[in-house]
């Protein structure tokens, strides 16, 4: 055998082809190892969001947004976090819709996530455990009445409170818990603008020490969720103000004033629209009371039409300003309309909203043309508008103009019947003569006003007295409206006694409250409707303690009473109701004197009928209509 087959000639060209070749492969093979090891630390260390373009919509619109624009860390932690209890304390829903938000962005991130009611959760019991349980809690609490809790939190709050200042907790009983809080409320209470968050956050971290709030080495820690939170804050907003921002653009074009908002915004439309209102402008609207609706059927006028003789059918109820200064518990709307304690919206014409209102209460009533029941001769009269109620929702006196709004009213020779929630006492005082001047007496004592209207005002309750006062100078037809609602404040007799005293009214009418259904945004129920009867007592022993007032009408079918002055009794007989005729004159001839021909509400007086009063056996229902009995008396909601 040739010795040189058993040496490796490594000069030989075939052999030195053969090792090139081979650390070829080796660095390929080397550096596709290097690559796939790169590959898997960066798949460790990075999440892998999909493309905003991707066809993958599992992740939320506000979780995308947050991770594409580097709101959340991309450098993946030790996971110290077992998942996420959102705790939250609503009202009216809006904290529990946030809550929902928030669970849905965190549960994209790959977390176990709880969304608990704080109305439901005993802190006694269970806080202590979220200690150790690696859990973060995120509260999203609102502030609502006078800086205070909603119901669902109150108890969760008093707790916390209570528990700061408890030595059998101690300070470091909470110590170690995780948390974040966000507030929610509504601007319009200035002075208690998310107020409810900061004694919420200040108890939690003197209880838990804010050190170990810094603990949190987890994909998602506290300021992870403020983060997400404030993203779908953010994408909510815009959402509702996408059509508000489009009109602002719009106006600029136009060259018109876009530095105030509109009052209705889209949400605020909708949820009006769908209880029967005919939207005007930026900020009015006029919808049609169901007494309208039963006039024109020949079933009965409304308590106005039994007490001052107004024709239901031809009344008209609207109102040139939506919102409200008060959240009274009996709001028929439900708060969908919104607050605030001077104007600072937007400002349509007079002009135009009377027209617009006169012509879609109009359209209303063409609508019952040709309906079985409604009779001829009311159909056509009530398509000729002969009175106003300004007392649809809101505050009709916060309107700027309101009047020019009321003079024009009286050029067409429609009576007005403006009803204001003594909040602004200022605007009663410089209030043109009106046919009939309402001012709600919803309580007779500071602490059941602020429970049952629900001011927004802090000095509520001397703008309230103020309002009375200002209500005793005027010299047309005054009323104070009193809703009694059963268990709340319907023991102040006295009190009553003293405010009548105070404003001195030509007529108080005492109504029982209407239950307008179940609502997130009121805890009121059927228990606080008291019976006729029961109103009938209230009166009498009300009467008692007011000299010179009698009970005058009865409307028994509207659960309401009329208490009158007794200068309204002439020789024995009442004169409650009103000469709408003789009004219009004498309004004339104010504005052509230029108001130095005052006039007095006993200049405009009319007999009050017979089955109107107090003790007829009609109860305050006109004989010249046939009663309608429904049959589901629940859903039998009265008007204005």
């Amino acid at each position: 055998m040739d010795p040189s087959l058993d040496t490796w000639d490594f000069s030989s060209p075939l052999i030195s082809l053969w090792i090139n070749r081979f650390y070829i492969y080796l660095g390929f093979a080397f550096g596709i190892s290097l690559w796939i090891c790169f590959q898997i630390v960066i798949r460790k260390q990075l999440f892998i969001f999909q493309d905003k373009n991707s066809k993958d919509k599992s992740v939320p619109k506000a979780t995308r947004d947050l991770m594409t624009n580097g709101y959340i860390s991309l450098q993946k932690k030790d996971i110290l976090v077992s998942g996420v209890k959102i705790f939250y304390g609503s009202q009216t829903g809006t904290a529990k819709g946030f809550a929902a938000s928030l669970a849905e962005a965190v549960t994209s991130l790959g977390l176990p996530v709880a969304v608990i009611n704080l109305q439901e959760y005993d802190p006694d019991d269970h806080l202590v455990e979220e200690v150790t349980s690696k859990n973060v809690c995120a509260f999203v609490v609102a502030t609502y009445t006078d800086g205070r809790p909603t119901e669902s939190a109150e108890w969760f709050c008093k707790w916390l409170e209570e528990a700061s200042s408890d030595f059998r907790f101690g300070k470091t009983y909470l110590k170690g818990m995780r948390y974040a809080v966000f507030g929610l409320g509504n601007s319009a209470y200035a002075n208690h603008f998310n107020k409810e968050e900061e004694p919420f956050e200040s108890t939690s971290e003197e209880e838990s020490g804010t050190e170990d709030q810094q603990n949190l080495n987890s994909v998602v820690d506290v300021e992870d969720l403020g983060k997400i939170m404030n993203c779908v804050k953010k994408e909510k907003r815009e959402k509702e103000h996408q059509e508000e921002k489009s009109t602002l653009v719009r106006n600029a074009v136009k060259g018109e004033a876009s530095e105030r908002r509109a009052m209705i915004t889209p949400a605020l439309r909708e949820a009006l629209t769908k209880q029967g209102y005919q939207l005007i402008g930026s900020h009015s609207g006029v919808k049609l009371c169901r007494w309208t609706k039963s006039m024109l059927r020949g079933r009965g006028g409304c308590y106005k039409h039994t007490f001052y003789g107004i024709e239901s059918h031809r009344c008209m109820e609207t109102t040139p300003s939506l919102a409200c200064a008060n959240k009274c518990v009996f709001c028929w709307r439900h708060h969908t309309n919104p607050v605030g304690t001077e104007w600072r919206w937007k400002m349509d014409q007079p002009e135009m909203i009377l027209k617009e209102a006169i012509e879609n209460h109009q359209s209303m009533i063409k609508q019952f043309k040709g309906v079985p029941g409604v009779r001829e001769d009311r159909f056509e009269e009530g398509m000729m508008v002969k009175h106003c109620a300004l007392s649809l929702v809101g505050e009709p006196i916060m309107y700027p103009e309101i009047n020019r709004f009321l003079k024009l009213l009286h050029e067409c020779k429609i009576s007005s019947f403006l009803v204001t929630n003594a909040q602004f006492p200022v605007e009663i005082r410089n209030l043109k003569p009106v046919t009939q001047l309402y001012v709600s007496v919803d309580a007779s004592t500071k602490d059941s006003l602020k429970k049952i209207d629900r001011p927004l005002f802090k000095d509520f309750w001397q703008r309230f007295l103020n309002s009375l006062k200002a209500l005793a100078a005027k010299q047309q037809r005054t009323v104070y409206r009193l809703t009694l609602v059963k268990a709340w404040n319907v023991d102040e007799l006295q009190a009553y006694a003293e405010l009548v005293t105070l404003g001195n009214p030509d007529f108080i009418e005492v109504k029982g409250v209407t239950y307008c259904g179940e609502s997130s945004a009121s805890s009121l129920t059927m228990a606080n409707v008291p019976w006729h009867e029961e109103v009938v007592h209230f009166v009498r022993e009300l009467v008692a303690l007011i000299p010179n007032y009698e009970i005058a009408c009865e409307h028994e079918h509207s659960n309401c009473l009329l208490i009158a002055h007794t200068r309204f009794k002439i020789d024995g007989e009442w004169w409650t109701w009103i000469d709408y005729n003789r009004f219009q004159e004498l309004v004339q001839e104010y504005e052509d004197s230029g108001g130095l021909a005052n006039f007095s509400a006993k200049d405009y007086v009319a007999k009050t009928p017979l089955w109107a009063l107090f003790g007829a056996s009609e109860r305050g229902f006109d004989p010249k209509d046939t009663r309608y009995q429904r049959k589901n008396k629940s859903k039998d909601i009265s008007g204005c």
